[in-house]
Order: structure tokens, then sequence, then C-alpha cells
């Protein structure tokens, strides 16, 4: 038997910039993986990761042939584990979609021990908005409790509030009671969407994105980094004393021009937040997090449904930043 998966493979004629190539194909049921729970995939997504993928970049997939996609939701066809057949449930990195093959097709094998079932009250078009993206801004305000950072410590910024992370962070961080900053370089296309989600100020990114010294001026009592670089540097050294900041992407760069000064004269907390590797106590308490304090809603006015194939295009359009909010991929249309 076969299934559709959208399979990225190596490109004879590929540069060093795009040494893949994407393409839906019919592939057989074996292409699925041989992890222990096999299931019927009816949503994923598109993410950052995703995108470069899609779009041939180099670093996401690391033995092409394999088909990406780093979220899927639907339904257990083999019992494994805990899980019965039937089972609605998400998983979300664990892997998929980079070393192994992922939820951008019909069918995928993942190991039980990264799988979380569905929790009440989360649709499977739902969880496939909230996805990694969600799921990872979950695990930033869990950081941010663990270190002390709660409603009423002071304003807490979340960089790149536009795209998927920021957007469910904005989301999650105000319905909690945090007085929350949003940062995006399209203030005047997205601000209003952001104050609706929640954000009590909006500010350019351009304010955060350039040089700047390794202290400032104090303004923040946490954050929520999805961009890195500078503008991270730049968080960092605006951040109170005692503050936390969450480190999520790099979308500006992978390097971070600052000092140890933030840390040892602020005693500020640099929080790492890796999603694919994420323990199963962890994932399942921020999927817990996610089905109670995330407005389920609130993603559905910012949220586009595409077809399996119309990924493909889907992807420049992410890497472009001509998306905000999320894509979902009905993986069966």
């Amino acid at each position: 038997m076969t299934h559709r998966a959208l399979v990225v493979r190596a490109d004879p004629s590929g540069t060093r910039e795009r040494p893949h190539a994407a393409a839906l194909e019919h592939v057989a049921d074996e292409a699925a993986g041989d992890a222990d729970l096999l299931v019927d995939v009816a949503f994923s997504s598109v993410n950052y990761k995703d995108a470069l993928a899609l779009a041939g970049r180099p670093g996401i997939i690391s033995s092409p042939p394999l088909a990406a996609g780093i979220d899927a939701v639907g339904t257990v066809a083999s019992a494994a584990g805990r899980f019965s057949v039937g089972d609605a449930v998400v998983v979300n990195g664990a892997g998929i979609g980079e070393r192994t093959p992922g939820g951008l097709s019909e069918r995928v094998r993942v190991d039980p021990a990264s799988v979380v079932r569905l929790p009440e009250g989360i649709t499977p078009w739902r969880a496939a908005a909230i996805g990694t993206a969600g799921f990872t801004a979950m695990l930033s305000v869990l950081a941010l409790e663990r270190h002390g950072v709660v409603p009423g410590s002071g304003p807490v910024l979340v960089t790149g509030a536009a795209g998927g992370v920021g957007t469910i962070a904005v989301a999650l961080l105000a319905r909690l009671g945090y007085d929350v900053t949003a940062s995006t370089g399209r203030v005047d296309e997205q601000g209003g969407r952001l104050r609706a989600l929640g954000a009590r100020t909006v500010v350019d990114r351009a304010e955060l994105g350039g040089e700047g010294k390794p202290l400032q001026k104090a303004v923040w009592a946490g954050a929520i980094d999805s961009v890195g670089s500078r503008t991270l540097a730049n968080v960092l050294a605006r951040t109170a004393w005692g503050g936390t900041v969450t480190a999520c992407g790099l979308a500006q760069g992978a390097d971070l021009p600052t000092t140890v000064l933030p840390f040892i004269l602020r005693g500020v907390t640099l929080a790492g937040i890796n999603s694919v590797d994420a323990p199963p106590a962890l994932r399942e308490e921020a999927w817990a997090r996610l089905a109670a304090d995330l407005d389920p809603a609130v993603l559905d006015d910012s949220t586009a449904t595409i077809p399996l194939a119309g990924a493909l295009s889907a992807a420049e359009d992410v890497l472009a930043g001509r998306v905000a909010g999320r894509l979902v991929v009905d993986v069966r249309a």
C-alpha cells in the first residue's frame, strides 16, 4: 500500500544554498518509518523549520529522502505502549521531519514516548494550529514561571511577535495576566492584531535589532525571544535585575554579540528552550497547560488551512515573512 507525503530529496542539480528539492509523492507505507506507533495523520503545519526543508535549504533534513513536517496530529492506527487504536494524539518535534519521517504525510511512525494524547477541549485542527510554535511558546512560559517571572513582576517582552511562536506567546501571557510588550517588524500591519491578542504595547523590531550597549536601561522583567543575534543581546541588556529571557529561535541569526554584564550585574537568566527533545513529562505538562490557559478560539482568525500540496508554495511565503500567524495543513486534502 502507498500514501501521500511531501518528500525532500537530494537534488543533483541543486546548489549549496538549496541542495534539496521537495515534491508531493506517493510512497510505500514502509516509508512511514520503523518506530513503534503508527499514526494516521489528519493535520500538520508549516513551521519555519518545515519551510526551510520544503524550500530545499540545508540543515533540517539530515538524511534525505525523508518526509518533512515536525508536527503531526491524527489517530493511532496500531496500538503501542499506552496508546490504543483510535486515540487522538499529537506529536511535536522529537526528530520527526528531521531525522525520521515527518507529519507532512498521510501516515507516520513515531516513538510513543514523544506522543501526547490530545487533551480534552482541543480539536485536532486546533492542535495543529498550536503545533510546535504553540508548544514552544508554552515551554517558554513555563520557564519564565520556574524562574519567578510571574504576573505582577513587570512588563514581559515577546520578540518576533507576529510569527507562530510570538502570536501564541502573546495570547498565553496576556490571558495569564502579564503586561505584554510585542515586538514586530510589521507594526502598522500587525499592531492591531497583536493588541487584540492582549499586547498592551507594540514596538518596532528596529528598536532592538541594531548594535547596542551591553547594559542598557532596565525595562522588562522577562522576555520570550525567537529572533536571536543582536535582538537577543539588546533584550538581555534591557532586562531588569533577576529577570529571565527564554531563547527559542534564531530568525535574525545564531550569533549572540553580548557580554557577561547582564548576567553578573543584574542576575539575568538566559533560559534555552528545546522543543525537539523535551522529555515526556514536560510534553504532557505543556499540552495540559495549553488546554487550560490558551483560549482555543484565539487562533481561528489568524490561522489559514491549506492542502498538503499547498505547503510547497507556502514555504516560500513563510521564509519571505509574508505569513502572519499559523498555517495548518490538511494532510487529507
